[in-house]
């Protein structure tokens, strides 16, 4: 094996170690605990080495962020081979919650202030381009046309958002929000379905 190639390897190899670790802490600890010297200790390095990777936390949060929807984006995914569009539409709805419950600090930082909003949009902009294929599909077998699309999404996903934050936040529980994000979005889309032209 080529030298390069070795060390390609190494390298990659050490930044996954390091995500590894961050994410140990950030799930068990929170954001605040998650520093890049005490990254370095928890994988056995200097942390020289961690910035050769990260140049500070900042860019290392928003590293977990991405890794964050595509976690997500990877639950999208297995929601989308359900038989049938609304079953579908209820698995997205109960997946991402589930998501929220599961990873309470990595989904606070994937939607909190911690990182730009426009670095957080980046990074969901994955998950969100599947939730609108969905929708997409949705309203094409019920033969209707949404008026805005991306308002459709972002009232979907607004209002998964709201609702997954109960439950992460112990306000309701995991187990009801889940629930209440699927009667949540059955309500949705049929009040779409029953304003579109021809049903009023």
């Amino acid at each position: 094996m080529p030298t390069s190639t070795r060390r390609a390897r190494e390298r990659a190899s050490t930044r996954e170690r390091i995500i590894e670790a961050a994410l140990r802490v950030l799930e068990t600890e929170g954001v605040a605990a998650l520093t890049i010297r005490r990254i370095a200790t928890d994988i056995e390095y200097s942390a020289p080495v961690v910035y050769q990777h990260f140049a500070n936390k900042d860019a290392l949060v928003l590293e977990l962020v991405a890794h964050g929807h595509r976690l997500m984006l990877a639950e999208f995914r297995q929601a989308v081979e359900e038989p049938g569009i609304d079953r579908r539409m209820m698995r997205i709805a109960s997946e991402y919650v589930r998501f929220a419950g599961e990873h309470p600090h990595l989904y606070e930082v994937m939607n909190g202030a911690v990182v730009d909003a426009d670095e957080r949009r980046r990074a969901a902009e994955p998950a969100i381009a599947v939730l609108k294929e969905l929708l997409a599909a949705w309203s094409d077998a019920h033969d209707m046309v949404l008026a805005d699309p991306d308002e459709a999404c972002e009232i979907i996903w607004g209002t998964l958002y709201g609702i997954a934050s109960l439950g992460y936040l112990g306000t309701v529980g995991n187990e009801r929000a889940r629930r209440l994000a699927e009667q949540a979005l059955r309500a949705i889309l049929l009040g779409w379905r029953t304003e579109a032209p021809g049903n009023e």
